[in-house]
């Protein structure tokens, strides 16, 4: 607002008021240099100009006046807007454990402060290791869990100013708290295997599996999932699910639960033991057994074969769309 104010009085008033300046200087060394020939000194180029602004000097004085004031008026009244444009990001705020920044082909060791700008930047975490990244004029935050990538697809503007964000998670979880967008042109969406999430202003997370199973879970706000030619409005307080190449699962209400079932088989085949164990948790969670991720099939049904020892114990993580993480230690004995 300031600098369109100054921009609408500087220019072009200040055209003006050097003019005035000028013409004031000329009268004012023309009756101190020649008090009893005001009409005979050539204070002008042109003599016939000159004698005119001098017969003439009250009346465009306060032209002159009368102008710089009505036009001040206006800019203060009417200031003009000024469209500044800055260049899209998404910014490593925070990251812990191992965490891969990618760009242009190449990877290394995220550091703080790192931009995600062009087509194929992303970062990706490894076991027990997180990122945050600010999208830029704080627009949101996006939390990125472990085992986990996330990709630019584009960055842009729309035809009103608003800001368009695509991104895209082949793999892991993360969780978006976004404000309303201004803009109705304004969009932030997520590219998985399954499908698009796209939103206007919510907080909500997903979950994608090695299979590309994409799990949703509406905080606040409202997500569009679509799939197969097919758009689930999940509001907040509900969840959904993809798989690839089905349409979205219709929505249910939201868990956020990391409960596992489970229990152990003991096995022979060709004569060698073995041990398998089954486990189930909500369809749209994603399950780490060993760090390792699995697969879930629509119920949220996995199994995982392990060698028939006497004695040992087993770490399984449970992760919801929306980051809530338990870890479960099983002791398995036969």
């Amino acid at each position: 607002m300031l600098i369109t104010l100054i921009t609408n009085l500087v220019f072009p008033i200040n055209v003006w008021i050097q003019k005035f300046r000028e013409i004031s200087k000329n009268l004012v060394f023309f009756a101190l240099e020649e008090p009893g020939k005001l009409f005979r000194v050539k204070v002008f180029p042109n003599m016939r100009l000159g004698r005119f602004f001098l017969k003439h000097h009250i009346f465009l004085i306060g032209a002159f006046t009368f102008l710089f004031l009505v036009l001040g008026q206006a800019a203060i009244t009417h200031p003009r807007s000024v469209t500044v444009r800055v260049e899209r990001s998404l910014i490593v705020q925070q990251n812990s454990g191992q965490v891969t920044f990618q760009s242009r082909g190449t990877s290394r060791p995220v550091v703080r402060g790192d931009r995600l700008q062009a087509v194929g930047d992303g970062v990706a975490t490894g076991s027990r290791s997180a990122a945050e990244l600010l999208v830029d004029t704080g627009i949101g935050f996006i939390q990125v869990s472990e085992n986990t990538q996330v990709r630019v697809r584009a960055m842009g503007f729309a035809p009103d100013n608003g800001r368009t964000t695509s991104l895209e998670v082949p793999y892991g979880q993360v969780r978006l708290q976004l404000r309303r967008f201004t803009h109705p042109g304004s969009y932030l969406e997520i590219h998985t295997p399954a499908g698009v999430s796209a939103v206007r202003g919510t907080t909500f997370g997903i979950t994608v599996q090695s299979d590309g199973k994409t799990g949703l879970a509406t905080l606040s706000g409202a997500v569009i999932s679509t799939a197969r030619g097919k758009s689930v409005l999940v509001r907040g307080g509900f969840q959904n699910f993809v798989i690839p190449g089905k349409p979205p699962s219709p929505p249910v209400p939201l868990k956020d639960n990391t409960d596992l079932k489970y229990e152990i088989k003991p096995l022979i085949h060709a004569g060698i033991r073995s041990v398998q164990i089954a486990g189930q948790v909500d369809p749209v969670n994603i399950v780490l057994v060993e760090g390792k991720p699995q697969v879930t099939d629509p119920n949220g049904r996995f199994s995982v074969p392990l060698p028939a020892l006497s004695t040992q114990t087993l770490e399984v993580t449970v992760i919801t769309p929306l980051g809530r993480r338990q870890v479960h230690k099983l002791f398995i004995r036969l």
